[in-house]
Formats: C-alpha cells, structure tokens, sequence
C-alpha cells in the first residue's frame, strides 16, 4: 500500500483531484502527516476523506520497535518498515538545537573498514517518504509541534548512492506545508561520489556538504575506503569546492581519527596541501570502536594533538563530540539491527 509520506504537495493535489476533493485539501493532510498523526485524527478532513484514505493508501509512517537512551541525553531509534526492513537514527539534543541522524538506505554497500553500517552490504534504498518517516517519527515523539530543528545524513548508507530518493526527501523536508526544515539545518555526508556532487550542485538546495575523506592521500584512503578505487581525492575536493561556488556554503572535511594510521606530521602536511586554496572546515572525529573492526581509537589527547598540528599549519579544525557511543548510536556505530526472540543483537 503506498505511503502518503512519499507524497509531495503537487502529487497529493493530483491524488486527491482523482477523489474529487478539492487542492487545499493536500496541504491539511501534508500538516497532519508531518505530525505523525494517524488518517482518524485529521480532523479537518470530512469522514469520507479519511474512509477513502485509509482503504487505499496508508501514512508511511515507520513502526518504531526500540528506543535507545544514553547517559549524555542522546536516543537511538530502531525503526521497522513495512517490509520488514530496519534502520536505526539518532536523536541529538545539542546547544544549537535539536538534531537527527538519519539514514538513507537499509545498509551501506560503500564497504569502508571503520564504519559497522557496511558489515551486511547494502539490502536496498529508502524511499523519500521511508527517511521522512524517521523525521517525524522522532519529531512526534518530543510532544506537539516541530520540535526538530537540524537534520544530518549521516545515519546508515551513503546518500548519493539514493540520489534521487535524498533530493525528494530534501525538498519534503523543506516544504512549507510540512515540517518546513530551513536548507541550512540541513547536512549530508558523502564518501565523495563526484559525478553526484556535481549534479547536487544544481538543485538549488544549498544544504551543508560534508565529504568523507578520512586520509589525506589516495593510497592511504584506498585501505579503509574501497570506494577510492574510483574516487581520488583531486576530484572529490575539486566537484566540493564546485559545490561551494554553486551554493557559498563552506565544505566540511569529516576525519575519522584511526590511531597509528592517519594521524601523524606527514598527515597533516598531506591534508594542507590537498586543501590548499578551499574554502573548508575540518570535523576531526574519534574513531568510535566497533566489534570485529580491526582499526584501534586513538586516545583522546593524540586527536586534540592532531587537531593542534593542524591549526600550527593554519587549517581550520576543530574535534567532534562523540554522543551516544554507550548505545552503539555514535559516528559509524549504526547498522541494520536484528530481532531475535524480542532481543536486539
């Protein structure tokens, strides 16, 4: 049955042309679903309306099966769709707003070594309406009104990998008769598929563009990330900074610090060089440890030494702090959890 989540104002508007209702009558429901609530409680809609509803559509909404909630205040949500398929967001409570993590395919087929998002493969992508789902599923869950102010991609699976499920998303997201969610409370994170960078660039949603680069030369990055095979890091950096000159939003460098491997002097000589002239900013992030990986955290002063080297050498970095790590729900912890006899493994 199709979710009315996947929907956006113009497609309702047809929908419910089809109904003999009239076009206003898309954005009611648009309110109501980004409010999470069921066909019955939209109460501005005739009975007829909702009967005609509820027989042939149903809301999209995701069935959360398990919260979360860790010491510092952060939640991790297991969500279920209607195929049985599962994926995990987080909720952020943070100083400048109210944050989600979420994700944009069940599983990751990116493959890199630090990230338990990628231990089963990638199963399938998400719907527009699957990763809008998880918005307002954590959104309702705050209490009443839009309590979400700031949304990363940055959950389960690479975005660009789902391109046009995620630029369908963005602009439901961003939608006035819905949550309304500004472009700028908006980052995505990518390992640097270039030819959809620079597709992104021209639609006209000038989101936070944060590349996953994680070492500093291609040779390095190759033993952690398979997808740099394909992807040097020139052309990664060279369709971001494109993606600035498009939008005038700066560039985050993610790096996952990996102790003993890409956080000596040469790294950060490598990544002055690389960044030479862009217009960036670089998110330093512990590597959060993962069962079965074999990469090793580095301790917490060998990153802010890190961090120190970089700004000796006059590039602008700063460390991320780690929330959630005691729930598996921090940086490169997600993953496509499993029920077993009621228990999650």
């Amino acid at each position: 049955m199709n979710g009315l989540l996947d929907y956006n104002i113009d497609e309702l508007k047809d929908l419910l042309a089809g109904m003999g209702e009239k076009p206003f009558r898309a954005g009611q429901i648009m309110k109501w679903l980004s409010m999470g609530k069921p066909f019955e409680e939209m109460t501005d809609l005739s009975k007829e309306l909702r009967r005609k509803l509820r027989e042939g559509y149903s809301e999209g909404y995701a069935r959360t099966v398990t919260v979360a909630q860790s010491v510092d205040g952060t939640k991790k949500y297991l969500f279920e769709f209607e195929d049985g398929s599962t994926v995990e967001s987080v909720f952020m409570q943070k100083n400048y707003g109210n944050t989600i993590c979420v994700s944009t395919q069940v599983g990751c087929r990116m493959g890199c070594e630090f990230c338990a998002s990628c231990a089963e493969g990638l199963k399938r992508n998400l719907s527009a309406g699957e990763i809008l789902a998880q918005v307002t599923a954590v959104n309702a869950d705050q209490g009443e009104g839009r309590n979400i102010t700031n949304i990363v991609l940055m959950g389960m699976g690479e975005p660009f990998d789902n391109y046009d499920q995620v630029v369908k998303f963005l602009r439901l997201v961003n939608s006035e008769a819905g949550l309304h969610i500004g472009m700028r409370n908006i980052s995505l994170s990518t390992c640097g598929l270039t030819e959809r960078i620079r597709q992104f660039a021209g639609e006209n949603l000038p989101v936070t563009l944060s590349i996953s680069l994680h070492a500093a030369s291609d040779g390095k990055r190759v033993k952690i990330m398979p997808s740099a095979k394909q992807y040097k890091i020139a052309d990664i950096l060279d369709a971001a900074n494109g993606y600035f000159l498009a939008t005038g939003r700066r560039i985050i460098i993610e790096y996952a610090v990996i102790d003993g491997f890409n956080d000596g002097r040469e790294d950060v000589l490598l990544l002055k060089e690389a960044l030479q002239g862009m217009n960036c900013h670089i998110n330093l992030i512990p590597l959060n440890q993962n069962d079965g990986l074999a990469l090793k955290a580095p301790e917490k002063r060998r990153v802010y030494a890190f961090c120190d080297m970089l700004a000796e050498e006059g590039l602008s970095a700063t460390v991320r702090k780690s929330m959630g790590s005691d729930i598996a729900g921090a940086c490169g912890q997600l993953r496509q959890q499993h029920l077993d006899g009621g228990n999650i493994k």
